[in-house]
């Protein structure tokens, strides 16, 4: 299942597990909005790519992981004090199939770790059950920052197929 998220409030940071880039077949990206909107744009997105992988069956599980990682990228990964229309592309949406795997990783410009709630935290709270979410429905996540000179960090999860 998903990593451990026991304490409350804890930084996961992980990458990704070892994949042969040689192996993927099928890698899809799309720059998404600052707005809610994007959330929407990221569902169609995935429906569309998920059709053309042959992968219908899994666009239930998926497409909630996708929602849950773009919000928390739009809600707590983009500068308050930046004017969003200017932060060109603020998040951005990565798919890649291998034949046994699948990872949805979500770029954004924020240095900050994701962090999980405990499970014992109230759920009638209309946010922090994203990352909870995501381990839920996937068979892993984490996190990594971008290298070099690009800021921000990238979210994933991962799917097994068949």
């Amino acid at each position: 299942m998903g990593t451990n998220g026991s304490t409350m409030l804890e930084p996961l940071r992980q990458g990704l597990p070892p994949l042969d880039p040689s192996a993927v077949s099928g890698t899809a990206s799309v720059a998404l909005p600052a707005r809610y909107e994007a959330v929407g744009c990221a569902r169609q997105f995935t429906r569309k790519t998920l059709g053309q992988w042959n992968l219908d069956e899994r666009f239930d599980d998926i497409a909630l992981v996708v929602s849950e990682l773009v919000t928390n990228a739009l809600r707590h990964a983009l500068p308050a004090d930046t004017p969003r229309e200017q932060l060109d592309p603020p998040v951005r949406l990565h798919m890649m199939r291998w034949s046994s795997r699948l990872v949805c990783a979500v770029r954004d410009p924020s240095d900050e770790s994701p962090v999980t709630r405990d499970t014992d935290d109230d759920f009638s709270a209309e946010s922090g059950r994203g990352l909870f979410l995501v381990e839920s429905f996937s068979d892993g996540w984490g996190w990594h920052p971008l290298a070099g000179t690009l800021r921000g960090k990238v979210v994933w999860a991962l799917f097994q197929l068949g």
